[in-house]
């Protein structure tokens, strides 16, 4: 038999998508000692070293530990927050922080948390009287002075760099009985801790002509971590060139939620969510889960390696990029993300023109499937980002008023803004501009509202309550030469009520109300009405509101808006029966039924057996009678007899 067969194309699309580790060569991976591109921390609850004990049981208090050590001076504050889990500040507490030459804030719900530190505290720390801290030198001594002195321990944490400290109160009864430290210690149940990482690498290839810098985080997780979601936040500073990637690993099944304040490239393993602009997951690409291999997917998209970071799985990392240079480098001003329109969208939306103007708001409805050529759209914004569409599995929705979003008037007859297509591919995310401008009608617009604050138009008109109505329309030449001339109510089968005339009220239950100010092209009129009808009138289903606006050379603007009436004594969809219909429907059922009934006898009595009709005799014939009558006599009972013979 030859040599087993492999199967070609499976072969190829792996060594084509595989960065080659020689690109890496001349990148020698050195600790960064001064002035770091960035700042690392990450949350985790595993401390070098740990334990828990129930030996504070039987004691008055409950004693916490904490003992800090720093590599390098931490650059902010500690912050150390107590906070009870489950019984709200009954039993007295003790924390014992040691923590030579820092500062810390100490906060917490317990105002008789008793604290024994040897750090300077910030005054926003709650005050109480506390003793002296200890003098040790070990942590034995540590923990045999917290022993000797309280009588048992609750929890002990070593932590090395940390940054912040979320100390949960509370005794477990199945803890061990003495607390004896472990390495690296899982202390979830009772801490938090966001520490710094300080094992931040960079390199720059000898022959690197780039002027940008890559950052890697690369995550090393265990199998037997729960973590699935990692969320990171990334601060930039003021000076921010742009000309930076962000290459994030981790296992396939990871998703990562950016909170990203400054526009980097991305490229990121697993999926990945855009907290600020969408709330959907971006799939990403496969990344190498090397570090020779991540290094070379870097050289290849002409980036220097800035930062090198391998930290634990953490469902919270907050990378600070630091404002001064680590590779000295000229800046570019070019962001890599934002790119200049590419005539494919243009094309697109220019032909769609899904776009459409009021005398008041913007409105853009797209049909998902007309963006099939563009591709890899996720969202879509106006110029001012935080306008949003909305989005459903058919469409692209958004409306805004003209005077939002970013819209600016273009000689006072256009609305101009620009759509941004959010655009994810290849785990590279990018947008894409596309200026548009929409004309807004010269005409007149009704709308009707159900209350005075004329926020929710509505096409339904209920009987004897409220509506209000507004009308307007922009006129560039003479708005205030506007005037509104008329508003009709025309229903059918009733006579016309006149609302309005003249920008005067007619009729009952009429009355003009004062608008909102109006702009140098823009007139808005608006009033109230109540529509009756008497007791027993016909009841319309729906009717027409008209209204009529001109200017004094007798230009007359007619808008008809078609409302449907809604009685609140019955369903829209009922739309009644007179009382001659009523009964013709009653007596109609009553014949019917006695029809019905009369031919189902007439059927059963023509069709029952014959035996049933014969009437049965009483007496049994004469010549069984005596010994029939003897058999049954001696042996049957009656209501009558009791006795079987005389």
């Amino acid at each position: 038999m030859g040599p087993r067969s492999v199967p070609l194309l499976p072969l190829l699309l792996a060594l084509l998508g595989r960065s080659d580790p020689g690109r890496a060569e001349g990148c020698d991976l050195q600790p960064v000692t001064e002035k770091p591109a960035i700042t690392l921390s990450y949350a985790t609850s595993t401390v070098p070293r740990g334990c828990v004990s129930n030996s504070s049981m039987d004691t008055g208090h409950e004693v916490h530990v904490l003992s800090v050590k720093w590599s390098k001076a931490s650059p902010v504050p500690l912050t150390v927050t107590v906070t009870p889990r489950a019984d709200p500040c009954s039993r007295p507490a003790v924390l014992i922080l040691l923590c030579t030459r820092c500062s810390a804030t100490i906060t917490s719900l317990c105002s008789n948390l008793i604290i024994r530190t040897d750090a300077h505290l910030s005054p926003e720390t709650i005050r109480a009287p506390n003793p002296e801290p200890p003098v040790v030198s070990s942590e034995g001594q540590l923990l045999a002075w917290a022993l000797a002195t309280y009588g048992g321990i609750t929890s002990y944490s070593e932590l090395q760099d940390p940054r912040r400290v979320q100390l949960y109160l509370g005794e477990d009864a199945d803890s061990p009985p003495e607390c004896i430290p472990q390495e690296q210690f899982n202390a979830i149940l009772h801490l938090e801790t966001e520490v710094f990482f300080h094992g931040v690498k960079s390199c720059s290839r000898s022959d690197a002509q780039s002027t940008r810098a890559a950052h890697i985080i690369h995550l090393q997780s265990e199998p037997s971590s729960p973590i699935t979601e990692v969320n990171l936040t990334l601060n930039c500073p003021e000076n921010y060139a742009g000309n930076q990637m962000l290459i994030l690993q981790s296992k396939a099944n990871f998703t990562w939620s950016l909170s990203l304040t400054c526009h980097m490239q991305l490229l990121v393993s697993g999926s990945y969510k855009l907290v600020h602009l969408s709330p959907y997951p971006i799939a990403g690409i496969p990344l190498p889960d090397t570090e020779q291999d991540l290094i070379a997917t870097a050289f290849e998209k002409n980036y220097n390696v800035a930062s090198y970071s391998a930290i634990p799985a953490s469902a919270h990392i907050i990378l600070e990029i630091q404002g001064h240079e680590m590779v000295k480098m000229p800046v570019t001003t070019t962001p890599l993300v934002i790119t200049q329109p590419t005539d494919l969208p243009r094309q697109v939306l220019l032909t769609l023109k899904p776009w459409k103007c009021t005398d008041e708001t913007m409105e853009i409805v797209i049909i998902r499937s007309y963006l099939e050529p563009i591709k890899d759209v996720v969202n879509i914004t106006l110029s001012d980002i935080s306008c949003q569409a909305e989005k459903n599995a058919t469409h692209f929705m958004l409306k805004s008023p003209l005077s939002h979003c970013g819209t600016s008037l273009e000689g006072r007859s256009y609305a101009k803004n620009e759509l941004i297509l959010i655009l994810a591919k290849d785990a590279v995310f990018r947008s894409v501009r596309v200026d548009f401008q929409c004309e807004i009608p010269r005409e007149l617009f009704l709308r009707l509202f159900p209350t005075a604050d004329f926020e929710a138009p509505q096409t339904e008109l209920e009987i004897n309550k409220e509506a209000f109505v507004q009308a307007s329309m922009r006129w560039v030449d003479h708005p205030a030469d506007l005037q509104l001339k008329e508003c009709w109510l025309v229903a059918s089968g009733r006579e016309p009520v006149l609302l309005v005339q003249g920008g005067e009220a007619r009729g009952a239950g009429v009355a003009v109300l004062e608008g909102p100010p109006s702009s140098p092209e823009r007139k808005v009129w608006r009033f109230r009405f109540t529509y009756t009808i008497p007791e027993g009138g016909h009841i319309p289903f729906s009717a027409i509101l008209k209204c009529k606006a001109g200017l004094q050379n007798d230009t007359i603007f007619e808008k008809v808006l078609e409302v449907t009436v809604k009685d609140a004594w019955r369903p829209l969809n009922y739309r009644g029966l007179g009382l001659a219909a009523v009964l013709g429907i009653t007596f109609g059922a009553f014949l019917i039924g006695a029809l019905l009934t009369a031919g189902l006898w007439y059927i059963y009595s023509h069709t029952r057996p014959i035996s049933k009709l014969q009437p049965v005799s009483s007496t049994a014939p004469a010549s069984e009678s005596s010994s029939t009558n003897h058999s049954i006599g001696s042996t049957q009972s009656t209501p009558c007899s009791t006795s079987s013979m005389a």
